[in-house]
């Protein structure tokens, strides 16, 4: 199977709300993993769509070993994908939706470094605000290793921002405790220090990445850096509710289930 084949087949299971099988045994390499991610940005450029931001994965390290990688993973987010704070978000089986808590930054200007340093990226940041990513596979069973969900866009699904954006300068980004509640009671908790040692390290490897990729980070770009606590199973009819100390809040509800 080709990687455009591969490509649809992705595309086409998003599109039913399905799920299709493992694609490691058909992917060799992770630069062919984000030929194929590449493959889908295009055609959903092509059909439309408003590139807004990236989402980046992986960037805990014992999920790192389990996937067997020493490196965070990328997605790309686009205007279609976020979700009002507060809103309600059409509940899919066939998604396998599920969510972490996050902080959000955006940025000011471009860096279209591949050596950017950590000062520019600190600079770059306009504000940041508290995020939940809601995550989804077109792999059936979450049965994902690291070239299955590059190829699927990180496994990327939908993104709500929370209402209260702050400057770095007021902000505790390792230390900050996040809690994600939802209809029974606390489900996940963390601290920024879990995303990669520094949610700015996360931004980092991402900026040096994407201007390598020739898509380099942008002014206005959305980037969601990381997962701050353990992913949750998601319910059909559940508001969850994320919050991070000195950010805030970001909320979003599922729909019932039809």
């Amino acid at each position: 199977m080709t990687l455009d084949a591969i490509a649809a087949s992705l595309r086409e299971a998003e599109a039913a709300g399905q799920t299709i099988a493992p694609l490691r045994d058909r992917i060799a390499s992770a630069e062919d993993a984000y030929r194929v991610q590449d493959i889908n940005t295009v055609h959903r450029l092509r059909a439309g769509g408003r590139l807004v931001g990236r989402k980046i994965g992986l960037t805990n390290p014992a999920v790192q070993r389990q996937l067997g990688v020493n490196q965070p993973d990328y997605g790309m987010l686009f205007a279609d994908m976020e979700v009002m704070h507060d809103g309600t978000l059409p509940w899919s089986e066939g998604a396998q939706f599920k969510a972490e808590a996050e902080i959000a930054f955006v940025l000011n200007r471009t860096l279209p470094d591949p050596q950017t340093s950590g000062a520019e990226v600190v600079r770059a940041i306009e504000y940041a605000l508290p995020a939940i990513e809601i995550v989804g596979s077109r792999i059936a069973n979450w049965d994902i290793r690291f070239v299955d969900t590059v190829a699927d866009n990180g496994s990327s699904a939908f993104f709500t921002l929370g209402p209260s954006p702050r400057r770095l300068t007021d902000l505790d980004l390792t230390g900050c405790a996040m809690r994600m509640e939802g209809s029974d009671g606390t489900l996940s908790e963390g601290r920024g220090a879990a995303c990669l040692g520094s949610p700015l390290n996360a931004m980092l490897w991402l900026a040096r990445c994407m201007a390598r990729a020739g898509r380099p980070l942008g002014e206005g770009d959305v980037v969601l850096s990381g997962a701050l606590g353990p992913m949750i199973t998601a319910t059909p009819g559940t508001r969850y509710e994320a919050r991070i100390a000195g950010f805030g809040e970001a909320a979003f509800r599922f729909g019932e289930k039809e």
